[in-house]
């Protein structure tokens, strides 16, 4: 199951801690001249050294690879000091080794970085050293990933909870009204949601469809939903051109196009839109689960669906296949994908794609990353001391919200993609609802790229296209 995408070389200096063991001859003691034998350890060239990964994508099976070839420039015999340090991605030491390795003078010396025992399943962080100096530095690593254990949590009530935001979405007028953009068959479509709660006026929520080919036929259609609008606050682009597939665009509420002025749309309407909240949306109403953002949010991406499926629009009706409907997402957009895909009881998703995907496994989430994710964590602690709770108090509100619990409801085909240096959505977070789906094992490609942080992968929307297009 494991994909190999690429392997990473490391080729640096190191200096050495080296014991010459050559013992010079009483005539060459004799000499004036300083020789090699009689040089100490800090005058003699460093060793060169590559590192080599065992697995592409650094991605293993119980232990970790890594081939170390030491070269000792010297012509005298040396003895490299080295250390390993395996640390699990909570920071709790796994592994530590501690060996010496001699290499003759001007050979080369192979020497295999791994564990005396099995790992268990999880992310971790491997470092290596030759004296003082590193040759890996804190490299992230994968061990059996897809046999993860995120164990859900979501409340006796969970079920009861979401049915009963669907039950209130669906008593809402839609009401969808079409904006013209700059662009050809692209219009800008005003939806009515749900409110924050159980009461109040409906939300309106703002999307970017673009019409499939004009051919009379009816279209496969993707669903697209955007990641947490702090990461890229700039200008919004305007999707436009068509073709095989329809597109919606869905903007959540208080995000992407529902808080931009019309200067910062590339869309040509003039109207300009100002968030309602005054504060981060993670924050907005936490601790009500009734109320919180994301309920609100959960649902905007369903009735974004819904608007496909219902709609009496010329420019939607017929033109629109929902029985090849298809959604994706990146960080907070790979949440939504999840949620949707759980959520759209009343239109199936055919397949999902997923990437670097928010909102999973808040537990582990916040231990893994306390003081980075993108500050989320430390938002939902400060969140907790306002509102005088406990960590399990807090835990329990966000199950309500967390992607590992929705994942339970999927069975559609799943591509997702994790980068083992993310520090904003760490890679535990991310398997967390690829694992806990119900789809097939068969029926699921996750991707690993191993030097990329909170990014959108090399080659993803090729990969995605494909994908959809086998489904």
């Amino acid at each position: 199951m494991v994909k190999r995408l690429f392997g990473f070389f490391v080729s640096v200096l190191l200096s050495l801690s080296i014991a010459c063991t050559t013992q010079p001859s009483p005539e060459e003691n004799q000499k004036e001249e300083y020789t090699p034998s009689e040089l100490a350890p800090e005058d003699l060239d460093p060793f060169d050294f590559i590192v080599t990964s065992g697995a592409e994508d650094n991605i293993f099976s119980k232990r970790p690879l890594f081939i170390l070839k030491l070269t000792n420039p010297n012509s005298v015999k040396a003895t490299a000091e080295l250390k390993i340090t395996i640390k699990t991605d909570k920071g709790k030491n796994a592994a530590t080794y501690e060996f010496t390795r001699e290499v003759a003078a001007k050979a080369e010396e192979t020497v295999d970085i791994t564990t005396e025992e099995d790992l268990a399943p999880g992310f971790y962080k491997i470092t290596g050293k030759v004296g003082k100096k590193s040759f890996l530095s804190s490299t992230p690593i994968g061990i059996d990933p897809f046999e993860i254990e995120s164990a859900p949590d979501s409340q006796a009530d969970f079920d009861s909870f979401w049915e009963d935001a669907l039950t209130q979405l669906k008593a809402v007028d839609m009401s969808p009204v079409f904006v013209p953009t700059k662009y050809e068959g692209t219009y800008m479509v005003e939806l009515q949601s749900i409110p924050d709660g159980h009461e109040g006026d409906p939300m309106t929520i703002r999307c970017y469809y673009v019409e499939p080919l004009q051919d009379g036929g009816k279209h496969p259609v993707i669903v697209h939903y955007y990641g947490y609008d702090d990461w890229n606050p700039g200008k919004l682009d305007c999707p436009h051109g068509r073709g095989e597939y329809a597109h919606l665009y869905v903007s959540t509420r208080g995000q992407r196009i529902n808080c931009r002025t019309a200067k910062l749309r590339d869309d040509g309407i003039d109207d300009d839109f100002q968030n309602p909240y005054s504060k981060q949306w993670f924050t907005v109403n936490f601790g009500d689960k009734d109320s919180y953002y994301y309920r609100g949010a959960y649902m905007d991406c369903v009735q974004g669906i819904r608007f496909l499926a219902l709609s009496e629009d010329d420019r939607v009706k017929g033109k629109i296949d929902m029985g090849n409907l298809f959604l994706e997402g990146m960080s907070q957009g790979g949440a939504f994908s999840y949620a949707a895909a759980a959520l759209s009881k009343d239109y199936p998703v055919k397949a999902i794609a997923a990437a670097v995907a928010f909102m999973g496994d808040f537990p582990d989430y916040f231990t893994i990353v306390p003081n980075e994710g993108g500050g989320f964590p430390g938002m939902a602690q400060q969140c907790r001391k306002n509102l005088g709770w406990t960590e399990g108090q807090m835990y329990e509100f966000m199950s309500y919200f967390d992607t590992k619990n929705l994942a339970t409801k999927i069975s559609c085909p799943i591509i997702a993609a994790i980068g083992l240096k993310d520090n904003i959505c760490p890679p535990h977070t991310n398997i967390a609802p690829y694992n806990n789906a119900k789809t097939p094992a068969g029926k699921k490609q996750m991707t690993f790229y191993p030097e990329m942080g909170h990014a959108y992968p090399s080659g993803w929307d090729a990969n995605v296209k494909a994908f959809f297009k086998a489904q």
